[in-house]
């Protein structure tokens, strides 16, 4: 590593909450003061695509998290970590947050970026193959960053790809990185998370509304959490459909032994939940679907005085604004800390680990 010392900026903006707000807002340094990130964990990545929420470890989450909470107090682009590498971010589905925190990470890393914000505008529009894309992409950038509506798209363009893809989601498959983005908030919310469970650290009663099965963020969100099992004590999910996962997910869920029930009834279960994970839209077929009316929250939600939320971003009606200066608000801090999970990632899959300053 080069010689700099990590320096943290104490007044940087984005940890502070909005004026006149409660919401709360962890400092990452409580989370990167546990450890150091072990790079070598990290250094596992290197050169790897990364297409399910599944394929991390519980170790590399952790390590990926706390590299995060360093990269979110200091200014990185100094040390140019990125120099010299191309990223394209090929977006066939509309995207405002994943997009653009990819680019905002590429950019303070000090990486160039080719974007492609609208599918329309490539040949894909004039029939072209996502396998022809592929191949065109390897000699024009060093990762692909995609999100497509068709759930095989990954697969499609890594026939012919040989530079790392990053799956930012595809139809109803996942969206990993999101995942990232939700696990990184609830660790610097509850740093122990980072750790081994030990005996009387404390349990969550982890609550997902909605669908996991056609739900592509709260799908890896779910499959995420299985890394997280010792740390929890339930998962309820709360679903107006009987089966809400699909065959993939149940199996999944069952083979991590991980203490699951599916119901209902919010308003019985919402004041024991620690954490409640939700979204608005499903991804059914070729078209979406929005929660429907009987799963809202707002601030006069019966919520454990203690519970955060969490939720992908854009929000429909089901999570009200008044709810957005109360500590139940974790929501914006995960949408901010996206930036440095990726940025996080980014340098991993990237090899570029050795271009970091000191943590000491």
């Amino acid at each position: 590593m080069p010689a700099d010392s990590f320096e943290p900026n104490p007044a940087t903006p984005y940890l502070q909450p909005p004026r006149d707000s409660d919401a709360t807002r962890p400092e990452p340094r409580d989370l990167f003061q546990s450890s150091a990130p072990d790079l070598q964990v990290l250094a596992e990545l290197s050169g790897q695509n990364v297409l399910s929420s599944r394929q991390f470890s519980f170790k590399q989450i952790a390590e990926l998290c706390k590299l995060a909470a360093f990269l979110e107090q200091i200014e990185i682009w100094p040390s140019h970590p990125l120099d010299g590498k191309i990223i394209t971010t090929a977006f066939f589905e509309a995207s405002t947050r994943t997009r653009t925190s990819f680019e905002s990470a590429v950019h303070r890393l000090a990486g160039k970026v080719i974007s492609i914000p609208d599918g329309s505008i490539t040949g894909a529009k004039k029939g072209e193959s996502l396998q022809d894309i592929g191949e065109m992409f390897n000699a024009y950038c060093d990762c692909v960053v995609m999100r497509h509506t068709e759930t095989d798209a990954p697969k499609r363009i890594l026939e012919n790809l040989r530079v790392p893809l990053i799956n930012a989601g595809n139809g109803s498959g996942e969206h990993p990185t999101q995942a990232l983005a939700d696990w990184y908030a609830l660790l610097k919310w509850m740093p122990s998370l980072a750790a081994p469970f030990e005996e009387g650290d404390p349990k969550l009663q982890l609550g997902i509304l909605g669908t996991p099965g056609s739900m592509r963020a709260v799908k890896s969100f779910l499959l995420m959490a299985l890394n997280f099992s010792d740390h929890i004590e339930k998962v309820t999910v709360i679903s107006e459909m009987a089966d809400p996962f699909g065959q993939d997910v149940t199996e999944k869920l069952n083979n991590a032994n991980i203490d699951y029930e599916v119901t209902n009834d919010i308003r019985e279960n919402l004041p024991r939940l620690d954490v409640i994970y939700m979204n608005s839209i499903a991804f059914l077929g070729d078209s979406y679907k929005s929660l429907d009316s009987r799963y809202k929250l707002d601030a006069e939600s019966p919520l454990k005085e203690s519970a955060v939320i969490l939720h992908p971003l854009a929000r429909l009606d089901e999570l009200d604004t008044s709810l957005d200066k109360t500590p139940h608000n974790l929501y914006f801090s995960q949408a901010h800390g996206a930036v440095f999970i990726r940025q996080a990632l980014l340098l991993a899959v990237l090899g570029r680990l050795d271009r970091l300053p000191d943590f000491n």
